[in-house]
């Protein structure tokens, strides 16, 4: 499953997002966690210290060597260096396996040891003072898009997304590349404001939403929810002493979280399963070529001096059916 946390900025998806993949560590899930927020909390939400944190390899500056991998031996993509965040798969092309190693995860992620489990930890990098001016955002995450429109999963295995905050994920098809979609979302009028924008532009794209209540103290904050966001509030979240200890970098073990927290978990944990059965790879390739037209037309073409629809195979769906003519790993 591919799982996306969002939300506006300080609303605790970053936190969640992480109790998440702890939850599914302690469950003995594979799991890959990507930050793609552009604070680049999720590390130290993990446990990692500020050293650890700070030396994960940033995937955008391994953004060529994704490409080339990726690529493989697919005749439609005559470069790497034509390949924009929305190039699709197609026959010849490399894909990426949740369980598997290869050199994209030797070169961008990190196994993060929990309590109960382990995970691969990748992150997009930080938007540093340097970026200033000459670089957007978008561009770090388009290393995690391609990584997504490449990404073959199955039963017991999780991409988990901690997402940039607001409705920036809609700047480019990345929101589309999951089957379950969290919005974290305060008891407030901003907090719900982004619950709205995603509602709207996630409307024609069968995205399944569901909303997670945060810093909810009492049955007024809930009845406020219920009100807001109606049948899509899956479950709400309160205070929590070990998240608090978690925030001082002195978290008890997993095993120690509140009871009504843990079955918060379970809940979402319930949503996202339950998404398996209802993916579409058709849809799904459907709607990332959508995007790579798209983005071919407004910029792409231009950039790349190529015409980027004549990397869109037609007779390719992506699935685990797909998985099985993947071009080799490289010797």
């Amino acid at each position: 499953m591919k799982i996306a946390f969002v939300g506006k900025g300080g609303s605790g998806k970053t936190t969640l997002s992480s109790l998440f993949i702890r939850h599914l560590a302690a469950r003995q899930a594979h799991v890959v966690a990507v930050d793609a927020d552009i604070n680049q909390h999720l590390g130290a939400a993990l446990g990692l210290d500020e050293q650890e944190a700070a030396e994960l390899p940033a995937m955008g500056a391994h953004l060529p060597l994704i490409k080339e991998y990726l690529r493989g031996t697919n005749p439609r993509i005559t470069s790497a260096e034509t390949m924009i965040k929305t190039t699709p798969p197609g026959e010849g092309s490399r894909l990426l396996r949740v369980r598997e190693d290869n050199p994209v995860y030797e070169a961008c992620a990190r196994t993060v040891r929990l309590d109960d489990g382990q995970i691969r930890l990748m992150a997009t990098g930080p938007f540093t003072e340097s970026d200033l001016g000459v670089a957007c955002y978008h561009s770090k995450v388009g290393a995690v898009e391609l990584c997504l429109n490449h990404l073959v999963d199955g039963p017991d295995e999780y991409v988990v997304v901690d997402m940039t905050a607001g409705s920036d994920s809609f700047a480019s098809g990345m929101f589309t590349r999951f089957d379950m979609t969290f919005l974290v979302a305060e008891p407030t009028r901003k907090g719900v404001s982004v619950y709205r924008q995603y509602k709207e532009y996630a409307r024609d794209f069968g995205v399944a939403l569901g909303v997670v209540g945060n810093k909810v103290q009492g049955p007024d904050d809930l009845d406020f929810l219920r009100d807001e966001v109606g049948d899509d509030l899956l479950v709400t979240v309160g205070h929590s002493d070990w998240v608090r200890s978690m925030e001082k970098g002195r978290p008890p073990r997993f095993a120690q979280l509140e009871e009504p927290n843990r079955d918060a978990l379970r809940t979402l944990l319930r949503a996202a399963d339950a998404a398996y059965g209802r993916r579409d790879w058709v849809r799904y390739t459907r709607q990332m070529v959508h995007f790579h037209l798209k983005n071919a037309e407004s910029w792409g073409n231009a950039k790349t001096g190529a015409d980027l629809a004549a990397q869109v195979d037609p007779d390719f769906v992506l699935g685990e059916h797909a998985a099985q003519f993947s071009a080799p790993q490289p010797a």
